[in-house]
């Protein structure tokens, strides 16, 4: 892991928490309402905060309605089962998962007994999380991000925003069912854009970072970052990006405001609303088997002006007028 990047997303989750580290769930009075928040990621995501703001705006008040506990464990999926268990052992009243199929299935495994709502991540019925959308069965209930689908998409906006655009580097975890699941839409949608996707499997961070890190101007002509969190990849092409000439393409508007060129996708705030109506529903008595799985309602393009000065890019007019946020 890039020590930048891991110093930058640390700052943001103290900045939200007010705390150094996990928040201990067991810390908090009994009478609140424990949500159990697990992510890949270095802190509260996006999804999390949106997660907390549309509670919030459903009337319950945060630390004496409710807490949040963030279990995070920075990009090591083989950490969320145990990071998930504890959850469960500091007496979780609902657990929501966040970024990708692997911390819901952690946490699938970790109980099933405790409601589930995931925010994103693959097909959840592919991923076995739930029997359907409209009957999910079980304890798991969520907001699909449409992850499969959308990839086409962004590595089609990613050709029209980057002249030449022939090579697209696609690093992704090769242990992640839920990366994996993204691959052959991209490989398809890469036929039909006459593009060369250059693929690189990894198992470790170790791999990820050597691999994204010595690239050279001239091996790829863009780099096209996958959903998940896992193995910190989204982390190190964001670290490039800031330093390279190779354009970045990314998913979430996190990345393109912290140097990404671009970015496209559901708007992760958006979804930690959606779950919050969720988590209002079975905290009123709807089992998460009645509750059918949802579906993003927004979706957002977001390109970085200041980063395709820097690389001498010339963002076509029709582009322009789509994005809905231009960062100067």
């Amino acid at each position: 892991m890039l020590p930048g990047f891991r110093r930058l997303m640390l700052g943001f989750a103290l900045a939200f928490l007010g705390l150094s580290g996990d928040l201990a769930l067991a810390q908090r009075p009994a009478r609140l309402i424990q949500i159990g928040a697990l992510t890949e990621s270095w802190g509260p995501t996006p999804a999390i905060i949106g997660l907390r703001d549309g509670l919030v705006a459903l009337g319950y008040r945060e630390d004496k309605d409710f807490t949040i506990g963030i279990r995070f464990t920075r990009g090591e999926s083989g950490e969320l089962l145990t990071a998930a268990q504890e959850l469960v052992r500091r007496g979780a009243d609902i657990i929501v998962t966040t970024e990708g199929g692997n911390t819901a299935q952690a946490a699938k495994r970790a109980t099933n007994r405790i409601p589930i709502v995931f925010i994103g991540g693959g097909d959840p019925v592919q991923l076995g999380l739930v029997q359907s959308l409209a009957r999910p069965g079980g304890n798991l209930t969520g907001i699909a991000s449409l992850d499969i689908e959308l990839a086409p998409k962004r590595l089609e906006i990613f050709r029209e925003l980057v002249s030449g655009l022939r090579r697209v580097l696609l690093v992704y975890d090769a242990t992640n069912k839920s990366a994996g699941e993204q691959i052959e839409p991209c490989r398809a949608a890469a036929r039909s854009l006459g593009l060369t996707l250059v693929e690189r499997p990894v198992r470790s961070q170790e791999e990820a970072g050597a691999i994204i890190s010595g690239l050279r101007k001239g091996d790829v002509d863009g780099i096209f970052a996958p959903r998940v969190l896992s193995l910190n990849i989204p982390g190190f092409i964001v670290a490039t990006a800031v330093t390279s000439t190779i354009p970045t393409m990314f998913q979430a508007r996190f990345f393109a405001e912290q140097g990404g060129l671009a970015s496209y996708g559901a708007t992760d705030a958006e979804l930690g609303r959606q779950a919050a109506r969720l988590v209002d529903r079975i905290l009123k008595g709807t089992k998460p088997a009645d509750l059918p799985v949802e579906q993003p309602t927004k979706f957002e393009l977001v390109i970085n002006l200041k980063t395709a000065r820097s690389l001498g890019l010339t963002i076509p007019q029709p582009l322009l007028q789509r994005a809905d946020h231009l960062i100067q």
